[in-house]
């Protein structure tokens, strides 16, 4: 019996792995967040505790910026999780224009830039709806939200035609004999079976799209990237606080993304598909 991955990779010289990332990186990257308020600390001559003391001062204004960034990467992966399954479904649909189109939309958003796709979000977007007299605002950050999950649309698309594409053809032609339609093999056979093959490459974009957070702060929206800038102004714009503040927000996020990488690597060998 061979076991083959998820995914199944291309034949290749040798085999590659990924470098492991260990609980020591993130000791690691602590230990740079320390040397780094040392570094403030002999460029001031204040003493460590002082920059700490400012680090401590605004953290719960930091960590509620950190939190609007996993609010803004959640409902992204929500709304582009829903409109790529249905993207995907298109890119194996019998009809031919139907894939086309499917096509054409998961190659335009999967290859365009993400910050161009937020400048677009967030400028051809209306800042207001107006309905018979009521102004109903359509805020920055909804309109943000939406340019990151264009593109989590598109690559979930992706990871659902790949996840369908693996299961064995023999299955449809089984459900087929056994006058399954189309329709209701896709439903109640296959796409049970793509859950488990599309959760560890769905787990992976959401830690891409939760990084990619930060660049709403590009556009003005306020999250933590700008509340750390805001905290650095309010400081008198000490250029020794730089290290310290943006290697905080550099921990925090790691200090959540690494959990789920870890997670994705576990359920990659408890799904590994054999045959």
């Amino acid at each position: 019996m061979k076991v083959l991955p998820v995914i199944l990779r291309p034949a290749g010289p040798g085999p590659w792995r990924a470098p492991a990332i260990t609980p020591r990186h993130g000791v690691l990257l602590a230990l740079a967040l320390l040397l780094s308020v040392g570094a403030a600390q002999a460029a001031t001559g204040d003493g460590v505790l002082s920059v700490l003391a400012t680090l401590w001062r605004w953290t719960p204004l930091l960590l509620e910026g950190f939190v609007f960034n996993i609010a803004i990467s959640l409902i992204a992966m929500a709304m582009g999780t829903a409109a790529g399954v249905m993207l995907g479904l298109g890119l194996i649909a019998p009809n031919r224009a139907v894939r086309g189109v499917a096509w054409f939309l998961t190659q335009f958003f999967r290859n365009a830039p993400w910050l161009v796709l937020l400048f677009f979000a967030m400028f051809l977007l209306p800042f207001e709806f107006r309905f018979w007299g009521i102004v109903v605002p359509f805020p920055g950050w909804i309109k943000a939200t939406i340019g990151f999950a264009l593109p989590v649309m598109a690559n979930t698309a992706e990871i659902v035609r790949g996840a369908i594409q693996s299961i064995p053809f023999g299955q449809w032609e089984a459900a087929e004999s056994l006058a399954f339609s189309r329709r209701r093999t896709l439903w109640t056979i296959i796409l049970p079976q793509c859950v488990k093959r599309m959760l560890p490459p769905w787990m992976n974009l959401y830690s891409l799209v939760t990084m990619a957070t930060v660049l709403a702060s590009v556009v003005g929206v306020t999250e933590m990237l700008t509340l750390v800038s805001e905290v650095h102004a309010a400081e008198g714009g000490r250029p020794e606080l730089l290290a310290p503040l943006y290697g905080y927000a550099l921990l925090c996020f790691f200090l959540y993304c690494y959990p789920i990488g870890r997670l994705t690597l576990r359920l990659e060998r408890r799904f590994q598909v054999r045959i």
